[in-house]
């Protein structure tokens, strides 16, 4: 085998890939499909952070991160990063901003790419120059009043447009998309003034488009750039001119009971994906910052030994949603038929970990009133009889009130057999690519939602050095809001411990005085 082929056998391939605009689930599925499968991902800022949790969690991910009027790692250096890393035989993800190929840049890589010999594909993207109009209420094209739309860079590598480009727009009818102008916004409309384009011509610059933060300033040609700069816009924007930019009326984002609202929320990632889901359905701009992760002990003897002899137990205990599955999935490896545990009582902490049993068809004998271990154990042992044994699969260092309650609350002769094994662990998980403390300045993130006390835990460690005072937490139970508490949080707790109650919690959290 020539150099040359050993080369192109060894070469990975690099995927341009659109993310959209902010939104995360304007994600085509083919992006998300390659992100999970990715071995290395290169970002910058405007593709957003929220759709990098569908990342390959083992990926390397660099961060190429532009801003405006600073670039702090050059075109050509990112197209020598993409280079390096396919012909390591990598697969990469190149993660870009809307689309690749309108204003992203994505036709200089491709290009790269084509003179390296470098195989390559293009994902397109959700542009902002469509999204963002209509997640403010504005359609670009409207038969009675735009039937074209032009999308326009302000920013050029030579400066500002031309002249006779301004005498060009000034005569278009349809609807023009300014994308990057929004430090050139009083040259862009004093240019189409001075080209002949009416004062009194509709016109909006729209900030932040498709998050919690998006707004809207609508004006004229003649004052939107005095408005915006009263108003303290700053990129990303985007600025419209024609018809089409003064329709009112057709707003609905914000008609959502959690619009404008920024929530992080610190599952497991595994987890994350329901709550992330009935957030987002309600309005909510969800950024998943999962913050423990369970890892299966590599030793599971005593477990597969235990599941060998269910005959000899009277009740098994689930005290998590992320046991249920290990055991449920050891068992369909080792394939033990789901009708062993028919001879036994089912014991599980809450709804969550139930579902996990009964998307199997098995269902809970006894969920405690309320969802934690306290409880369980308090009402477990009262109906726990003499010499009958308990099969406890569960975290190392699991809550030590399970069987504090559970001794306490028998008060028969014998004390029942509790038959307890360590199947997982939970460890912190910190994300390469979250800037904890930049997310939790204040007028970034609303509120931070909590599920366990060791999501609190995992969440402080990942942001090491940021300021907790500020930070809102909305947490599922006691236990959950006193972890918080010890790290100064002002916290306040859903009427119950389950994930709609946890979005109710959410939805009727503004007023000030729920806060502790």
């Amino acid at each position: 085998m020539s150099k040359k082929e050993e080369r192109e056998k060894q070469t990975g391939k690099v995927y341009l890939v659109g993310a959209g605009p902010s939104d995360v689930e304007l994600l085509t599925i083919k992006g998300t499909r390659l992100l999970q499968k990715a071995d290395v991902i290169v970002y910058d800022r405007l593709a957003g952070t929220g759709v990098l949790i569908y990342g390959n969690p083992e990926a390397e991910y660099i961060d190429v991160g532009k801003q405006a009027g600073h670039h702090p790692i050059p075109q050509q250096e990112i197209n020598q990063i993409l280079r390096r890393k396919a012909e390591e035989g990598k697969m990469v993800v190149r993660l870009k901003g809307g689309d690749p190929f309108v204003f992203g840049r994505g036709a200089e890589e491709a290009e790269e790419l084509f003179r390296d010999n470098i195989p390559f594909e293009v994902v397109p993207g959700i542009t902002s120059a469509i999204s963002v109009p209509a997640y403010q209420g504005i359609p670009v094209t409207h038969r009675d009043m735009a039937s074209s739309v032009h999308i326009i860079t302000a920013h050029k590598k030579d400066g500002g447009m031309p002249e006779r480009q301004y005498q060009i727009l000034a005569k278009t009818e349809g609807t023009l998309v300014f994308l990057m102008g929004v430090t050139a916004l009083p040259d862009l409309m004093e240019g189409l003034m001075r080209a002949g384009m009416d004062p009194m011509r509709p016109a909006a610059v729209l900030e932040r488009g498709t998050t919690a933060r998006q707004r809207k300033i609508a004006g004229t040609v003649g004052t939107l750039a005095k408005q915006a700069k009263e108003s303290g816009i700053r990129p990303p924007a985007i600025i419209l001119v024609g018809e089409a930019a003064g329709i009112t009326g057709l707003e609905w984002y914000e008609k959502r009971p959690l619009a404008g609202t920024k929530i992080l929320i610190t599952r497991p990632r595994e987890r994350s994906g329901r709550l992330a889901g009935m957030l987002r359905d309600k309005g909510a701009e969800v950024l998943e910052v999962p913050a423990i992760r369970t890892v299966p002990c590599e030793d599971q003897s005593r477990l597969l030994q235990a599941l060998k002899r269910l005959e000899q137990y009277q009740w098994m205990v689930f005290t998590s949603p992320a046991g249920a599955e290990l055991v449920l999935r050891l068992m369909r490896e080792q394939h033990m038929d789901i009708r062993k545990l028919s001879g036994l009582r089912i014991a599980c902490i809450g709804k969550g970990t139930a579902e996990i049993l009964e998307s199997r068809g098995v269902f809970a004998d006894l969920i405690p009133q309320v969802y934690d271990g306290r409880h369980l154990g308090r009402e477990l042992g009262v109906l726990l009889k003499t010499g009958e044994q308990v099969l406890l699969p569960r975290a190392a260092n699991g809550n030590p009130e399970l069987l504090s309650e559970l001794r306490n609350a028998y008060s028969g002769e014998g004390m029942p057999l509790i038959d307890e094994i360590s199947i997982y662990d939970t460890v912190p998980e910190k994300l390469p690519y979250i800037d904890y403390a930049s997310e939790l300045k204040p007028g970034n993130t609303d509120y931070v939602m909590f599920t366990s006390a060791s999501t609190v835990h995992g969440f402080v460690r990942a942001a090491e050095g940021a300021d907790m005072s500020g930070v809102k937490a909305l947490c599922i139970g006691k236990q959950t809001e006193a972890a918080a508490k010890q790290y100064g949080m002002k916290t306040a707790v859903a009427r119950e411990a389950t994930l709609q109650a946890m979005v109710e919690l959410a939805e009727n959290i503004n007023r000030e005085s729920v806060w502790e």
